[in-house]
């Protein structure tokens, strides 16, 4: 749960005056959030974020004079703190959100973009409770080079031959802060793995593609947004989509289903978990990040039962310390390690035989 012992003070920042209006005066309905400014453009937030010093800011990607990814980036090197953006439901829009959370933004909320002053509305009540949840959120300065670290990419090389890989499925989910996590971990897994991995990341319909593109040009692994009767190979990433369950069926394919929301999301990692470990049984492993909430908690105790293993990251790197904690106060959690040691933990349990009492 959220704290709730404290009022967070919030800065909202957007260049249209009726949006500002909305949100300051909608936001306050939470007993939680006082909006203590406004901001009509990123110079205008930068020099507010400054003298207000709030909690939380909410900001806008498309402004005048500097725009959201270039006030995002100043205030993440100068005075870092959570930032929530707004952006809309638009291929430039998910590319410009990706960006800001490589940036460093702890999470996002989309609007239509032919809802006008309704789709605001519409997204008060998903914006107030990212406010609560960024509020508790651990950020860091900002440093080096903004956004992937790549030059001029490369060509992927053709995969060698994995030596020592068991027959595994990794499944791995996240929630806030999740983006970079994976972006971290699945760019760290060598060119010759040889075991297929899932993808669950809250995120709505529109953005995952965008970021499974982005993944897939940076990392030695391709990686996909997951389609009906998807195969799920060796060395391959899927992605579930935004909106969509996904399942693993018997014959090693994806199914995508629109079934009632679990743990407030669609996609759940405890249906792709469940699934999992269904087809695959003591093969699986499961993989919880950086998130809010406790999805992915039913999941991995479905894991353990069929003799598969489970990983989740510390408190020490995550964004959010609440889908692992969960996890891990559940009794699931058979490693418990930093973000920068996940992609080697589950590499070399990938290269360990499954034990025989967990296979029998």
């Amino acid at each position: 749960m959220v704290n709730t012992d404290r009022t967070i003070k919030v800065l909202v920042v957007d260049d249209s005056a009726t949006v500002r209006a909305v949100l300051c005066r909608e936001l306050p309905a939470d007993p939680q959030i006082e909006v203590i400014g406004y901001a009509r453009d990123g110079l205008d937030a930068i020099e507010k974020v400054a003298s207000l010093q709030p909690d939380v800011v909410t900001l806008d990607v498309e402004m005048p004079r500097l725009n959201g990814l270039e006030a995002l980036e100043r205030i993440m090197r100068e005075c870092p703190l959570p930032v929530v953006m707004v952006s809309s439901l638009t291929r430039a829009g998910a590319d410009a959100t990706l960006s800001a959370l490589e940036l460093g933004a702890v999470d996002f909320v989309a609007k239509p973009v032919a809802g006008g002053i309704a789709s605001v509305h519409g997204v008060i009540e998903e914006l107030t409770s990212k406010i609560k949840y960024a509020a508790t959120a651990r950020v860091r300065r900002l440093a080096g080079p903004a956004g992937p670290q790549v030059s001029a990419l490369q060509p992927r090389p053709a995969p060698t031959p994995g030596q020592g890989w068991q027959q595994r499925v990794v499944v791995i989910g996240a929630s806030t802060g999740g983006p970079q996590a994976l972006r971290a971990v699945l760019t760290s897994f060598p060119a010759d793995t040889a075991v297929p991995i899932l993808v669950v990341q809250h995120m709505p319909a529109g953005f995952t593609r965008a970021f499974a593109e982005r993944v897939d040009e940076i990392g030695s692994l391709p990686m996909r947004e997951a389609k009906p009767g998807s195969k799920i190979e060796p060395g391959v990433i899927l992605l579930a989509p935004g909106g969509f369950h996904m399942a693993v069926r018997k014959g090693g394919t994806i199914e995508l289903n629109q079934a009632p929301i679990e743990c407030g999301v669609r996609p759940a990692v405890n249906i792709t978990m469940e699934s999992a470990a269904r087809v695959y049984g003591a093969q699986t492993i499961g993989v919880v990040l950086t998130g809010m909430g406790h999805d992915g908690t039913r999941g991995a105790g479905l894991i353990k039962q069929a003799g598969g293993e489970v990983v989740a990251e510390h408190e020490s790197t995550c964004v959010v310390y609440g889908m692992p904690r969960s996890v891990v106060e559940a009794g699931f959690a058979d490693r418990i390690v930093p973000l920068q040691n996940v992609a080697d933990t589950v590499t070399r349990m990938c290269k360990t035989p499954i034990r025989q009492e967990a296979s029998a």
